[in-house]
């Protein structure tokens, strides 16, 4: 048959026809010529084009509604600046293990190293930060590869794909039946597996026979959708159970089980400690915290982190909802012995518990001009319901309320995860909403973090997206004076670190939204409740005391030495 009698169809829409397969409902983007024939393609097949003023916004953005909807995201970017603005969204996503696909234009394959408008080696640049990365060599390929960079996001624990298309690929037309496009649900194989069946046998008998288990439950727990294993694995065993990341939610505040601020004690304390799905990094003090007596388990979707920076007497690699569903499974039939013994210790935990409660009361209460950032997150706490998702963008001000802040369902807590990176706030904001709109998002800014992003607060006013913002503003990166001046002294804690005294809500304001000054914490709970009923995208700006430092900040490793020059001089 001859090529002109046959149906022809372009790179662009063959990308789109395989983020349908991937039932991808919505790419994030920042427009330009190497990729717009995707965006005609999205539009044939029902795709929403969602655009930002940033491409860093398009990247988190994609890397948020994985989050949210438990399916990947896709950020187009185009060639060039456009996907290295892009490196960080993903370079987070990759450190939170959020599966996202970042596309990226380049220059036409004819024109290869030529010179050519935007040209970067884009490959490599992002093969350290993804889990795949490649070129699409052909028009022909396209569909094929993105299915391919899809496949790669969940091999192991999950992560972000970089596909970069020249854009004669993008734009040229190929025979339809000359093109592999992968049949929805027929081209990825499942990646749950349960582990290893004497591992299980052998972490329920340790479950049994424990005095004092602990067991923290991490990302992973939100990322395998194991809420209901683990809820029920807690209180089957009668055993207390701690929440990081995304984890936070996964047993709601009040439950008998749910503990939040005696972790350090109870895992100085326990026997047995159980970690799911959270690696022992910086939060983990690498592994140190753990009392050397304990029988520490680990289980993790990847087995690179299953025993890394520290020993562990058994590890698992598995999906988190199918292990702990067979522990809780082995060890049913024989709860009687150690589960009903741990009255004693759980008593022991809550006590430690309502103590550090107690400690921090007068600072939460605080009637204090500047606002306590305590008092601040408090009252964000109790303003919560259960349809309110929480998202934490700043330094120091979100490291108090990672103490404070307790989400009241889970998949309801987003923050950037262990890269730290700052400016996901609003871009959160944007995925939350759009994947689900049912959902009240409450949103708590540093002043510093706000900026990196800020601009695309018009974004949220431009798609009609309401949210209740919070800035706690102290006009400082107040997390690194902190260690400015615990390391160099008095004289030198405000060297890069000060900023101007912005009014966020006059911001707001100006570009289509809610905004309102707070300068008495009296009026905190009644400005969040005005931003809840304006139906508008809101940003309240509350004045906090520079002076006040979260105790995470404080204990941090990297400014409990000073510096040798400091040393020096002094």
């Amino acid at each position: 048959m001859p090529e002109d009698s046959q149906e022809l169809i372009s790179g662009g829409h063959l990308v789109a026809k395989a983020l349908k397969a991937e039932e991808v409902e919505r790419v994030y983007t920042l427009c330009g010529g190497h990729i717009i024939d995707i965006y005609d393609g999205c539009v044939d097949e029902g795709i929403d084009v969602a655009d930002v003023r940033h491409e860093q916004v398009a990247a988190h953005a994609a890397d948020g509604y994985a989050r949210i909807t438990g399916k990947p995201g896709c950020a187009v970017v185009t060639a060039g600046p456009g996907t290295t603005d892009a490196v960080t969204g993903v370079a987070n996503a990759f450190r939170a293990e959020s599966p996202m696909l970042l596309i990226g234009g380049q220059g036409a394959r004819s024109q290869h190293r030529m010179g050519s408008l935007q040209d970067l080696p884009h490959v490599e640049m992002m093969s350290p930060v993804t889990k795949f990365a490649a070129t699409v060599p052909e028009t022909s390929r396209a569909a094929d590869m993105v299915s391919m960079a899809f496949r790669e996001c969940y091999h192991g624990a999950p992560g972000p794909s970089f596909l970069e298309i020249p854009r004669d690929v993008l734009d040229a037309r190929v025979p339809a039946a000359g093109a592999r496009v992968p049949v929805a649900g027929q081209y990825r194989a499942s990646t749950r597996t349960s582990g290893d069946p004497e591992a299980v046998e052998r972490l329920a008998d340790l479950l049994v026979h424990a005095r004092r288990p602990a067991v923290l439950l991490g990302s992973q727990v939100w990322t395998t959708r194991a809420t209901d294993s683990a809820v029920e694995l807690v209180r089957a065993l009668n055993v207390p159970a701690y929440m990081n990341g995304a984890g936070r939610g996964t047993l709601p505040p009040g439950d008998p089980h749910h503990f939040q601020l005696s972790r350090r004690y109870a895992f100085s304390r326990a026997d047995l400690v159980v970690v799911l799905g959270t690696p022992f990094d910086f939060r983990m003090g690498y592994g140190k915290r753990l009392s050397p007596d304990a029988t520490v388990v680990q289980i993790d979707l990847d087995y690179r982190t299953v025993g890394k920076n520290r020993d562990i007497d058994l590890g698992i690699v598995g999906d988190a909802g199918l292990v702990i569903e067979a522990v809780t499974q082995a060890a049913s039939g024989r709860l009687s012995g150690g589960a009903a013994g741990r009255k004693a210790w759980l008593d022991e935990l809550r006590a430690a518990e309502q103590a550090a409660i107690e400690k921090r009361l007068p600072r939460l209460k605080s009637d204090a001009s500047p606002i306590h950032p305590y008092r601040l997150v408090g009252e964000i706490n109790d303003f919560l319901t259960e349809d309110s998702v929480y998202i934490g963008d700043g330094g120091d001000i979100v490291t108090f309320s990672g103490q404070v802040v307790q989400p009241k369902s889970p998949g309801h807590w987003m923050d950037p995860g262990p890269l730290g990176t700052l400016g996901v706030g609003i871009p959160f904001v944007l995925a939350a909403k759009q994947a689900r709109p049912d959902k009240e998002v409450v949103t708590l800014f540093g002043d510093g973090a706000f900026s990196l992003t800020g601009w695309d607060f018009e974004t949220l006013v431009r798609y009609s997206l309401p949210f209740v913002g919070i800035v706690g503003n102290n006009s400082s990166m107040n997390q690194i004076r902190y260690g400015q001046r615990a390391k160099y002294g008095d004289e030198r804690q405000r060297v890069g670190n000060t900023l101007g005294d912005v009014h966020y809500d006059k911001f707001a304001q100006m570009l289509g939204g809610y905004g309102e000054e707070v300068r008495d914490p009296a009026d905190i709970a009644p400005a969040l409740r005005r931003a809840r009923e304006s139906g508008l995208p809101s940003l309240i700006n509350v004045w906090i005391d520079p002076d006040a430092y979260a105790p995470g900040t404080m204990n941090q490793t990297m400014y409990k030495q000073r510096s040798r020059r400091h040393d020096q001089s002094s």
